[in-house]
């Protein structure tokens, strides 16, 4: 009986064995195509990408097609690659700023966009270390978020309102923050109030020139879709709750925010992969850079044939 079931047992082994490589065999014309396809977008296939597990390579790819390549998603290949840009310059990862910055001037990005990108990225991390340090409470951060936002909004429709103009103070200490913090949204959130006196003026005109001032290259539901980018993969529930509902102020739909969380975690996990390469710098940017040129020749020939 004990001979039966080992006998058994070793069938079953050499079955499961069978039918995985049998498995493997029918897998091999995905990944044959996936390399031609790679090759076919980038002008070569790049060395990082070796590294990565042969059995993956369709799926990882089919994704990265889907979203970053997809010229169809709510978000635009521009504002795709600065979201890239805000990740790798906070997780940080030198390549992926490299590749992303590149790709993004090839969208179309100025140098100006790059730089709020970065900007964006900084703010969210400094807010959230600071939120997440004081162990704030996650209700009485949403419900200071829903009041702040509730006025900022009815400010906007408010067809008398002051411009930014005649609202501006000059700002020289905590009490002229703690005022133009007022007047911005209705009421100075506690957990500002908890900001030591001797920063809080200092950190509130920080927000105000980058986030919150209309004048900046991005927009400002394209810098709130960044901050929540960030925030969704420090992680910080905090910055996630005030990013999305600012962005949604600001007019990003549905789609657009859930969007933003998936080129966040298609970037962050590219930023793993060419991490796991091990690849010399060097040699990663001067392939970017013959990716790049390869993409733009190739999108001015086509354009040429319209």
């Amino acid at each position: 009986m004990k001979w039966l079931i080992v006998i058994l047992s070793l069938s079953i082994c050499s079955l499961t064995f069978a039918m995985e490589k049998g498995a493997m065999k029918r897998g091999e014309p995905d990944v044959k195509m996936t390399h031609q396809d790679i090759q076919k977008t980038f002008g070569l296939f790049p060395t990082f990408l070796k590294m990565y597990p042969e059995s993956g390579l369709p799926a990882l790819w089919q994704e990265y097609k889907s979203v970053q390549l997809n010229p169809e998603t709510a978000l635009s290949g521009k504002l795709k690659q600065l979201i890239g840009i805000g990740l790798a310059a906070q997780i940080p990862s030198k390549e992926c700023n490299y590749i992303s910055t590149e790709f993004a001037k090839l969208n179309g990005a100025n140098e100006e966009e790059v730089k709020e990108a970065v900007a964006m990225a900084a703010a969210t991390r400094h807010w959230s270390t600071y939120l997440n340090g004081i162990q704030y409470d996650d209700a009485e951060f949403h419900k200071d978020t829903n009041a702040a936002l509730a006025y900022v909004k009815k400010e906007m429709e408010n067809p008398n309102r002051k411009s930014e103009a005649e609202k501006a103070m000059v700002i020289v200490g905590a009490q002229s923050a703690y005022q133009d913090i007022k007047n911005t949204f209705g009421a100075v959130p506690q957990w500002m109030m908890m900001v030591p006196e001797d920063f809080i003026s200092g950190a509130w005109k920080m927000m105000k020139s980058v986030q919150l001032n209309s004048h900046t290259a991005l927009s400002g539901k394209e810098k709130e879709l960044i901050g929540l980018a960030i925030s969704a993969q420090i992680p910080c529930k905090f910055c996630a709750y005030f990013h999305t509902e600012a962005a949604k102020l600001n007019g990003a739909t549905d789609e657009e925010i859930r969007e933003t969380v998936v080129v966040a975690s298609v970037t962050r996990q590219w930023s793993a992969i060419v991490h796991g390469g091990q690849l010399d710098e060097n040699k990663f940017r001067k392939e970017v850079d013959q990716m790049v040129k390869f993409v733009r020749e190739k999108s001015s020939k086509n354009i040429g044939q319209r």
